[in-house]
């Protein structure tokens, strides 16, 4: 039997759109911890924080099966936000707390290095940069 792709991406996209068309406002937890994941650490409570991805609060949103990217403002700065698929633990309408939480799956290693395998560069984490 084929291994299946994570359906946590598909279901954060069409519970997003759901919440929308029932005009509510979508939020989502996420584990702050997770690798790779850029929010507002000032903002990060017990390892988590609640972020409002309403269109009326965010920019230039991006969903895909890897990650959910926006532009916000927390406390007046302008931050690109990256959340890696997996660090999303729940999405629901703030008017009423419907929604879905998922399952919390574990941090994945990282890569080990044997012998004669070379270090990777690492990729640079995106940054903001205020153009005048």
């Amino acid at each position: 039997m084929a291994q299946m792709s994570s359906s946590r991406p598909y279901l954060i996209r069409a519970l997003y759109e759901w919440i929308l068309d029932n005009q509510c406002t979508p939020y989502v937890l996420v584990n702050a911890a997770y690798p790779e994941t850029v929010v507002p650490q000032g903002f990060v409570e017990d390892g988590q924080i609640v972020l409002n991805l309403s269109p009326s609060a965010i920019r230039h949103l991006e969903m895909d099966n890897e990650r959910i990217s926006f532009d916000g403002r927390f406390g007046g700065q302008a931050q690109q936000v990256w959340l890696p698929a997996q660090s999303v633990m729940a999405i629901y309408a703030r008017e009423n707390g419907q929604g879905m939480v998922f399952e919390i799956e574990p941090s994945p290693p990282p890569p080990e290095e044997g012998p004669g395998q070379e270090e990777k560069p690492q990729a640079s984490r995106p940054s903001l940069k205020v153009v005048k």
